[in-house]
């Protein structure tokens, strides 16, 4: 699994996400989701780096759950159709999670 593509920005992503969704991270200018709104609202920091960090850890492990699966047996390591499913199966959860911070944020 660790020779897969995309394993290791995963795992960060979802090891970095965790104290977001326990709430151990306080606001501030660092670490987090730092947007002026949450910033000047602890209670708004909370709950967006709550449901963001939530969902950015979703996205991680789908990923992994993807690489343990390992979809490139039989396959040649140049092989760009394999790259793509492992791209996808990292991006587009991670684009889904950035689309979720946006929505929590109320902008369009």
């Amino acid at each position: 699994m660790l020779s897969q593509p995309f394993v290791i920005p995963a795992a960060l992503c979802f090891v970095l996400a965790l104290p977001l969704v326990f709430g151990w991270i306080a606001p501030n200018r660092g670490y987090g989701i730092r947007t002026p709104a949450t910033l000047a609202d602890p209670q708004r920091w909370y709950r967006v780096n709550r449901l963001g960090g939530g969902a950015l850890c979703l996205a991680g492990l789908t990923y992994l759950l993807v690489a343990a699966l390992d979809p490139t047996r039989g396959a040649t390591r140049s092989d760009f159709r394999i790259w793509l499913v492992h791209l996808a199966a990292f991006a587009l959860p991670l684009l889904g999670s950035l689309l979720l911070i946006r929505r929590l944020l109320g902008r369009p």
